[in-house]
């Protein structure tokens, strides 16, 4: 079997996706409300209580509304950095069966190798991650994934992590104008988006997928777009000339929208 990919939603109102492989079934993220969350898999034909485990890249809202009643319902196993559990811990009413990795480790999960390295993000100790799957053969060949949603710039380990997987999933938060003219965020707000510590938006996204040579992906997906400082029309103009001259596909995940569940 080969791996399977499906985001169930993203945006800054929530961000989770879905991985299959021939032996488990994970989110990533689950930044959606339990019964939202167990509609978007039931969508894709998939049980609630057949998820095996969750992986939280930071504390956020928007990456963990879900996370205590799913768990309380279902009882998978919870990935996260130390620095991440101890605060979410002290939010959440019930208290998950905990897996505790430390950032920048490479390890199993059933028959996922899962990769995780740091982001420039204004939480505790926000993460990428990377997902391995496959046993090489023409049944289960090797797929993987790379998970990068909140960075307010991407520094050189990051392009060196996401060269080689076949799809990556990237954010592409704002338009610089757009954000710069929005009426209902204040000024420090806008600060926080734009600045190093906050999101990337669709130029500096753009730069992060020309700067890193000969990438190995087949689809790349731009993620976690804002309702009212980005646009489809902005993220058109802003990746037109990529995507006429790149050998792999970008497709933008328009805010609250999901994927369907594909072989990666």
């Amino acid at each position: 079997m080969t791996m399977q990919f499906s985001i169930l939603g993203t945006s800054s109102s929530g961000n989770s996706a879905l991985v299959v492989t021939e032996n488990c079934k994970v989110l990533i993220d689950a930044g959606f409300s339990c019964k939202r969350l167990c509609g978007m898999l039931e969508e894709r034909g998939v049980e609630p209580g057949e998820i095996d485990a969750i992986f939280i890249t930071h504390e956020h809202s928007d990456h963990t509304t879900g996370l205590s009643t799913f768990c309380k319902n279902f009882n998978p196993q919870v990935y996260a950095n130390p620095l991440t559990a101890k605060v979410l811990q002290t939010k959440l009413k019930h208290r998950p069966t905990w897996k505790l990795f430390n950032t920048g480790s490479t390890f199993q999960f059933r028959d996922i190798t899962v990769e995780s390295f740091a982001l420039p993000h204004d939480a505790h100790d926000p993460v990428g991650f990377t997902f391995t799957s496959g046993r090489d053969d023409l049944f289960s060949p090797i797929r993987s994934v790379a998970w990068l949603t909140d960075l307010g710039f991407a520094p050189r380990h990051v392009a060196e992590r996401i060269r080689k997987v076949d799809l990556l999933v990237v954010e592409a938060n704002h338009d610089l104008e757009l954000l710069q003219n929005d009426t209902k965020r204040p000024w420090s707000v806008k600060q926080r988006i734009s600045g190093r510590h906050g999101h990337l938006s669709n130029q500096a996204a753009k730069d992060l997928i020309a700067s890193i040579p000969k990438p190995q992906w087949s689809q790349v997906f731009l993620a976690h777009l804002s309702r009212d400082c980005n646009s489809s029309e902005a993220v058109t103009n802003a990746f037109s000339d990529l995507k006429d001259k790149s050998p792999y596909r970008i497709d933008a995940i328009m805010a609250g929208n999901g994927s369907s569940l594909d072989e990666v």
